[in-house]
């Protein structure tokens, strides 16, 4: 995916500016980091990542067209540093019986201890099916451990960034971490109503965990 194509929020103090890829938020975001150019004190100018929330830094300086051309080139500079990812090696071919699919799975070593190998011998398909279908469970079950955690990290990153200094952020924080979908939504019901909604957003996949 290009850098351009990232999905981010921008915000300006507390009120949210755009939503979505970087290239149209930053757009988005420009004139209101030029309002603000000569002011003494302006409210800050954040642009997150969604999926990490790190910030995401740019150069506003000069012209909306000079921005745009820095934009291009960063864009073109990193996918330029960025390696192709490399082709999968081709997936060995195992002998197929008369009206067994083409699975296009890949012959590899496994070693295990032999009341394994007897437990797995007796299973439905034999060995093989019941490696997959185990493998696949886990591999599931990793997937939604991972994307509660990486939501919980994000949106604390994103809170402590934002809301910090916002009542009852401890207790927010707390259960947050508790799994407490309804006590986290109590805790943070008297922050900036943008700043809820863009918590909500981060942690969606997390509470429905």
């Amino acid at each position: 995916m290009a850098w351009l194509d990232t999905a981010c929020t921008a915000f300006e103090g507390s009120r949210c500016i755009s939503s979505g890829t970087l290239k149209d938020v930053a757009l988005a975001t420009k004139p209101v980091v030029d309002r603000w150019a000569s002011s003494i004190s302006p409210p800050p100018v954040l642009i997150f990542d969604d999926a990490t929330s790190e910030v995401i830094e740019l150069d506003w300086r000069g012209t909306l067209a000079d921005f745009v051309t820095r934009l291009d080139a960063q864009d073109h500079a990193m996918r330029s540093a960025t390696p192709e990812p490399r082709a999968e090696a081709e997936a060995v071919e195992v002998p197929r019986g008369p009206g067994r699919p083409k699975l296009g799975v890949s012959a590899r070593e496994v070693t295990l201890l032999p009341r394994h190998w007897e437990w797995l011998a007796s299973q439905p398909g034999g060995a093989s099916v019941a490696l997959r279908k185990l493998v696949e469970v886990a591999r599931l079950s990793s997937e939604v451990k991972d994307r509660v955690r990486n939501a919980a990290a994000a949106g604390y990153k994103f809170m402590s960034t934002m809301a910090g200094h916002e009542a009852h952020f401890e207790d927010a924080s707390r259960a947050l971490f508790a799994g407490d979908q309804a006590g986290f939504e109590a805790q943070i019901a008297g922050w900036p109503a943008d700043v809820q909604v863009h918590l909500k957003k981060i942690f969606k996949d997390a509470f429905a965990a």
